[in-house]
């Protein structure tokens, strides 16, 4: 892509979008990112074609996820930055998710991308995951579509309206982070599930600390809490994507029904 004077292409259409999306002043940014005002205008309006370093420094400061980095560079005529490899070809970083997910049992857990779709999980989460329907498991296998789909864990879901209000917020948050067209298009299909009727939900131990998954399954209900994983100062895009998912017990049943399912 070639910039051309007045702004119309190149790099500085994309700082001025991310940093009005991220709602920030063009001083607040400056500031931050060592940068006078005079030049981050003059690099939005395309009287300024940003270094590689600059591109980098203004990114960092308005949170733009390395996938759409590459578009910065681009877009200043430049080389992309940020590789992305297959989970197979992260090397060190592929071991230490599996390390985690299979320390993690008897809890379970899955690593997923920036969408939710599962790239791996532990045994635990495979049992959950093993009576899922073939037209929910992909692939990808969505784990919030799974979540929320009738035919997924809704049915057994003790406490449907929360957990949906609460899946679906977390949607639009990552939505309105990373601008993904494909999170608005799952945000638009979770919606058009069936809404469950208002009140009945269960209450579960926890729910003033954190909104728990209260599922039922044959063994009693488990109310269950997840906690989110991430790599720090991810250079490739695939692995800036990836967070590891765990759900905890949040009451002494819940713990004692995972750790019996891992015995078998």
């Amino acid at each position: 892509m070639t910039m051309t004077t007045g702004g119309a292409t190149g790099v500085g259409p994309l700082v001025r979008r991310w940093r009005e999306r991220r709602r920030r002043s063009q001083l607040d940014v400056s500031i931050a990112a060592d940068v006078s005002t005079r030049h981050l205008s003059c690099i939005e309006t395309g009287r300024s074609r940003p270094s590689r370093d600059m591109i980098e420094r203004l990114c960092d400061e308005l949170d733009v996820p390395l996938r759409e980095r590459n578009a910065f560079h681009l877009a200043a005529g430049l080389a992309p930055v940020h590789r992305e490899r297959p989970l197979a070809d992260l090397g060190a970083a592929r071991e230490a998710i599996d390390a985690v997910l299979a320390g993690q049992n008897p809890n379970p857990a899955v690593a997923v991308d920036s969408r939710w779709d599962l790239l791996a999980a532990n045994a635990a989460m495979r049992r959950f995951l093993a009576d899922t329907p073939e037209s929910l498991t992909g692939p990808p296998l969505n784990m919030l579509r799974v979540s929320l789909h009738p035919d997924g864990f809704a049915g057994r879901l003790r406490n449907p309206a929360q957990w949906r209000r609460h899946v679906l917020r977390r949607v639009r948050r990552q939505w309105e982070r990373t601008d993904d067209p494909a999170l608005a298009d799952l945000l638009e299909e979770l919606e058009s599930y069936p809404a469950p009727p208002p009140g009945g939900d269960v209450r579960a131990v926890g729910d003033d600390i954190a909104v728990p998954m209260i599922l039922g399954t044959e063994f009693g209900d488990l109310s269950l809490l997840y906690a989110v994983t991430v790599f720090g100062s991810p250079r490739d895009v695939t692995l800036d994507e990836i967070a590891i998912e765990t759900f905890f017990p949040a009451d002494d049943t819940t713990r004692r029904i995972l750790v019996a399912a891992a015995a078998g």
